[in-house]
């Protein structure tokens, strides 16, 4: 039986330890409550959670909750999904995709 394995939230205060700092690769969601592709995406993010791991983390980002870390990383659009390895962003990922074109990109990286 595979355990269901949550995201985590972070914000600017947890932002340097949870991510930066992570020993495993961490795959970022800024999202907001009102964002509707946002709500889309997310049964996607939790899945590929689940799926990779032990390979990365997971976190979500309230986008509205922390715009000093949305400014940092240049980001205008929501949903994006950044994937963190070593503290630095490897890949970016900009509004709705199919959970499959996610799990594609972020392989290349977790090999």
């Amino acid at each position: 039986m595979t355990e269901s394995v949550a995201a985590f939230d972070v914000t600017e205060a947890t932002f340097k330890q949870d991510v930066l700092e992570s020993e495993l690769p961490v795959l970022i969601d800024f999202w907001a409550e009102w964002c509707v592709p946002c709500k889309m995406i997310e049964p996607h993010v939790l899945a590929l959670a689940s799926e990779f791991a032990g390979k990365m983390r997971v976190g979500r980002v309230d986008a509205d909750a922390n715009p000093n870390v949305m400014m940092e990383y240049g980001i205008m659009g929501i949903p994006t999904l950044i994937l963190f390895k070593g503290g630095q962003p490897v890949e970016r990922l900009t509004g709705y995709m199919p959970k499959e074109r996610i799990a594609s990109k972020l392989e290349a990286h977790l090999g």
